[in-house]
């Protein structure tokens, strides 16, 4: 098995979408509430990645993983959005479709999203997991992530609780890529 991570483009944001919604309807049942699942639709995940795949311009890096032709994550990372965040970097998505889950896919894709991050001069990269998430919290500490703090998402339909995960040593991090063989 390949994995290939490249750059999103505006072409990919159905499969995208379609990952994204999937993915979160998978992760979050029983953690978010029903008014979360009515509300955020694939219609609504698709025209949010398009918006966000058609501005250019931005400070933001998205990633898209690719196993044998096929989708298999999204990751994005960009300037922080909330203070807790301090100086880092913000990975905002890292979704891996459940086919592909435990196969390298989200570990590839955190540490090229952490590379693009450390070329565009950020020293640390954090991300917010939701408490409760527990596959993804082992994720994260697997892959070296520190617990330093939680905070509240001000999401506009689910205001969740989230632990702040982070790495600030990007080159100790970029040595996992070089062991991997990226």
């Amino acid at each position: 098995m390949t994995i290939s991570i490249r750059l999103a483009q505006e072409a990919d944001a159905l499969l995208i979408a379609r990952l994204h919604f999937h993915t979160w309807q998978e992760t979050y049942r029983g953690l978010a509430p029903q008014a979360a699942f009515d509300v955020v639709t694939e219609e609504v995940r698709l025209a949010r990645w398009q918006s966000m795949l058609a501005n250019e311009g931005s400070e933001r890096t998205i990633l898209v993983a690719e196993v044998d032709g096929q989708l298999a994550g999204v990751g994005m990372a960009g300037p922080a959005s909330h203070e807790i965040f301090q100086s880092r970097a913000e990975i905002k998505f890292l979704y891996v479709g459940a086919a592909f889950k435990r196969r390298g896919v989200g570990r590839e894709l955190l540490l090229h999203l952490a590379r693009h991050m450390m070329k565009a001069g950020y020293n640390g990269v954090g991300l917010g997991v939701v408490a409760g998430n527990n596959p993804a919290i082992a994720f994260y500490e697997r892959m070296g992530g520190t617990r330093a703090g939680g905070y509240t998402d001000p999401g506009p339909v689910w205001r969740s609780d989230n632990y702040l995960y982070v790495w600030d040593d990007l080159p100790t991090l970029m040595a996992q890529e070089a062991k991997s063989g990226s």
